[in-house]
């Protein structure tokens, strides 16, 4: 019997549509979703997060884990090392990529390096170029248009990035969604994802569940 992928889709310090956010995850075949704050993912009593099979990172924080004046710092520090440095799939989805600029751990995991604000340019219409046709998240996809929010900034690090998906939209990095090399487990990085004008778009839907199961080890 094929059972779902049990997933934590963290979110916090970044607002975002509830509700249709919700429908997203729920709508995706084989995914069990579980979205909470990243406060409740770190401190959750019962489950913790090696239940899950794979996390979604759609959070916003910038502050180093461990360098903060908070309760749970320390604990999430451990965490978020223990998730990078061990077997569980990460997915970093939209302003996760910009996640800890200052932590060379996350800047490794994304393989994104910035300094200072990143400027976003939001209702943006531009084609997605599948760059490789052969990698199971985007194996038989043709490029489409949609409509999200783009990032201005450098594009990611290629040594140890696998491209997958690009644009030439002018307001926007090259880049849009990319594998990285990890020690014990996988990571896909997907830098669209702001609002339900791209979360119902049948393409991100495929690219995300296809993203969710290959880092998994089900694709």
């Amino acid at each position: 019997m094929v059972t779902d992928i049990k997933v934590a889709v963290v979110t916090g310090a970044h607002n975002y549509d509830v509700v249709n956010f919700h429908s997203l995850f729920r709508e995706l075949p084989g995914i069990d979703a579980y979205i909470q704050n990243l406060e409740d993912f770190v401190t959750d009593r019962v489950s913790g997060w090696k239940l899950y099979d794979i996390v979604v990172f759609f959070n916003y924080h910038q502050g180093t884990p461990g360098t903060l004046d908070h309760v749970n710092e320390a604990q999430t520090k451990t965490i978020l090392e223990s998730l990078i440095d061990g077997p569980n799939g990460i997915l970093l989805l939209h302003h996760a990529i910009l996640c800890y600029p200052d932590w060379g751990k996350w800047q490794a995991l994304s393989g994104v390096r910035r300094k200072g604000t990143v400027k976003g340019a939001v209702d943006q219409t531009f084609r997605v170029n599948v760059a490789d046709n052969d990698h199971p998240i985007t194996e038989g996809m043709d490029s489409w248009e949609m409509i999200d929010e783009t990032y201005i900034r450098p594009d990611v690090e290629t040594e140890g990035s696998d491209i997958l998906l690009s644009t030439d939209h002018a307001e926007s990095m090259k880049t849009l969604g990319w594998t990285r090399e990890r020690s014990n487990g996988r990571t896909f990085c997907f830098q669209s994802g702001h609002d339900n004008q791209t979360w119902t778009n049948p393409q991100f839907q495929t690219v995300l569940e296809r993203g969710i199961k290959w880092t998994a080890g089900a694709l």
